[in-house]
């Protein structure tokens, strides 16, 4: 019998109607050129927040369902992409989400600020797919 935490997981999902809100007026506000301190500082958050929501789900299903240990981020959307638990075409994004941890974590000092990450505006749909899928895999595996 698997140890599934429900809760953890819902509460995560739940973050996902928040993000999407906050990467479509970011996306509509943002202005090319001439970007606003507060907007760059919103998105650098929203694409940390992201990361971090994929990868917490990810190891949650991960320890829940048994499945390998991950070594890295990067292994976490890997393992759960060999799972099935998502649809082959979402993982090249999650994989570019993933990989901005380490410029926005450790490496913010350096990091180019002045355009609109083309993650961003793709946020809403590839988050709110990720988690019907998290939903529905958790839904299949449980049944």
């Amino acid at each position: 019998m698997y140890y599934v935490n429900h809760e953890q997981i819902g509460e995560r999902l739940g973050i996902i109607p928040i993000l999407s809100e906050a990467a479509t007026r970011l996306g509509a506000e943002w202005r090319e050129g001439q970007p606003d301190l507060l907007h760059i500082l919103a998105q650098e958050r929203l694409l940390h927040l992201s990361v971090e929501l994929v990868t917490d789900l990810g190891s949650l299903l991960i320890d829940g369902f048994l499945m390998r240990d991950a070594s890295s981020y990067e292994d976490i959307v890997e393992i759960i992409h060999g799972e099935d638990v998502f649809a082959p075409e979402l993982l090249e994004p999650l994989q570019r989400l993933v990989r901005l941890r380490k410029p926005l974590v450790q490496d913010y000092a350096g990091l180019e600020r002045g355009s609109l990450h083309p993650l961003t505006v793709r946020l809403p749909d590839l988050l709110a797919r990720f988690g019907e899928s998290v939903q529905a895999f958790v839904a299949k595996e449980l049944a």
